[in-house]
């Protein structure tokens, strides 16, 4: 039975033994906090010491009761009672995935029995249990979104991100001088939710002694020594090259220490493409992910930079499952002022994409962050355009405007940005020490779901 598609609900005659619906959420130290507020639970057993949140209790419980209501039966559901047995704590940064299954039907009651089950991004066992549900009696649809407004404005755009990489083979990632805490633990985080196999690449010695000392379990992680920053890189970049690395992983280096080995001419990934860096936003009230480049490498990107920018943010939200993705390229004004650089280089952008010179997306431009973003604000304008108020990737002028963009969404909507560079032979996973646990696993998975779409329909990375 598919639980896909517009929210709607099951009843009794409609299922049948062995349907079933999942549910996969990454578990942030904000939920383990607020049940823990809720509840009342102060045991250190179940908290854990201070910065390693971890509980086991009826978190698990609310996993399953959300599938119950919301996905099956659905809404209209009674839920009579469970069952639970937890066999591990979880931990923020945990990606779960609970399933139900329905086992019994007793019609003289109309009950539904379910099995229960939650396992993690290493597919171990964290919950077992047993659902009783009254099935809901009549037919309908909707009331879900009737109660978006009751829950946080940040909806599950991460969590959906970092689910589509159950199934697909982790990917060997060269973990670049990881040699503060911060990111060997996004190397570690990452590999236990399934998404990559680390390479640590640095001075061996200190990185085992660092993960001694930040309690950091490397038993799946291999070590390749390399003495300092530099020749990590270049070592990398060689383990790339040879096939063993598919992605590369910054550590605790300089991000041009990196990709100076990257950008190497005789010795690095260069391609024909010029590299570029992609911010994947999370941004509240906004309801899909949003692509910001580039905020980060490019400083002022000539036209032909443009093009590579936009050629490399299209790929990645065809990674995502986006055919044809609406490329919104910005300015301060949304007419052609030939005083201002950059509505000239907007309306060239446009043109060459309608002339198929920059392929498989819809561009337009120039327009205002806020007619990008919002259809209202275009309306009032009088812009008719298909990119206006339902962006899918923001371009930039120039690394100032963008660093603004980003840092305005980031402080003050608080959205989160997974970060990633483009344009080399593999992604770059870039992380932040500030960046959460959620934030870091989504950077994870956009670039293994974009490597694994451009190895799927077999074309090389970079090309024009």
């Amino acid at each position: 039975m598919s639980t896909s598609g517009a929210p709607t609900n099951y009843t009794f005659d409609d299922l049948s033994i062995g349907d079933s619906a999942s549910l996969t959420r990454a578990i942030k130290n904000e939920d383990i906090a607020q049940v823990s507020l809720l509840f009342c639970e102060s045991n250190p057993t179940y908290l854990g010491l201070p910065g390693t949140l971890t509980i086991r209790s009826m978190l698990g419980g609310a996993l399953v009761s959300s599938i119950l209501g919301t996905r099956l039966p659905g809404p209209g559901t009674v839920y009579v009672g469970q069952s639970l047995r937890f066999l591990r704590q979880i931990a923020a940064g945990d990606v779960l995935t609970t399933t139900v299954t329905v086992r019994e039907k007793h019609p003289e009651t109309e009950s539904i029995i379910l099995d229960c089950i939650c396992v993690d991004g290493a597919d171990s066992t964290v919950m077992t249990g047993v659902a009783e549900v009254l099935a809901p009696i009549e037919k309908f649809s909707g009331c879900v979104n009737q109660l978006n407004d009751l829950r946080s404005p940040r909806g599950d755009k991460y969590d959906q991100l970092i689910a589509r990489c159950r199934g697909i083979e982790p990917a060997a990632t060269a973990v670049v001088y990881p040699c503060s805490e911060a990111s060997l633990a996004a190397a570690v985080e990452a590999a236990n939710a399934g998404i990559i196999l680390p390479i640590l690449v640095g001075p061996v010695a200190k990185i085992t002694a660092l993960a001694n000392q930040s309690n950091i379990d490397l038993s799946n992680c291999e070590r390749v020594d390399a003495p300092d920053a530099r020749s990590a890189a270049q070592t990398a970049v060689a383990l790339v090259k040879s096939g063993k690395a598919k992605l590369l992983m910054k550590g605790s280096l300089h991000t041009d220490e990196l990709l100076a080995a990257v950008v190497n001419k005789e010795h690095g990934l260069r391609t024909e493409r010029r590299i570029s860096h992609c911010f994947v936003m999370d941004i509240p009230h906004y309801e899909k992910p949003l692509i910001i480049t580039d905020a980060a490498i490019n400083i002022y990107p000539t036209l032909e930079d443009k093009i590579d920018i936009i050629r490399n943010a299209v790929d990645l939200a065809h990674a995502f499952g986006l055919k044809k993705p609406r490329v919104a390229v910005l300015s301060a004004v949304e007419t052609v002022n030939p005083k201002i650089t950059s509505t000239l280089d907007a309306a060239a952008l446009s043109k060459m994409a309608d002339r198929g010179q920059i392929s498989d997306a819809i561009v337009d431009g120039p327009l205002a962050l806020d007619n990008a973003m919002n259809e209202e604000a275009a309306n009032v304008k009088g812009i008719s355009s298909p990119v206006a108020g339902r962006a899918d990737i923001l371009v930039v002028p120039d690394l100032e405007a963008g660093n603004l963009v980003y840092k305005y969404m980031s402080v003050v909507t608080s959205a989160d940005g997974a970060g990633v560079v483009l344009g080399a032979q593999v992604p770059v996973i870039l992380t932040s020490r500030a960046d959460s646990i959620r934030t870091r696993l989504a950077s994870s998975a956009v670039a293994v779901l974009y490597v694994h779409a451009t190895q799927s329909n077999g074309r090389t990375r970079g090309e024009k």
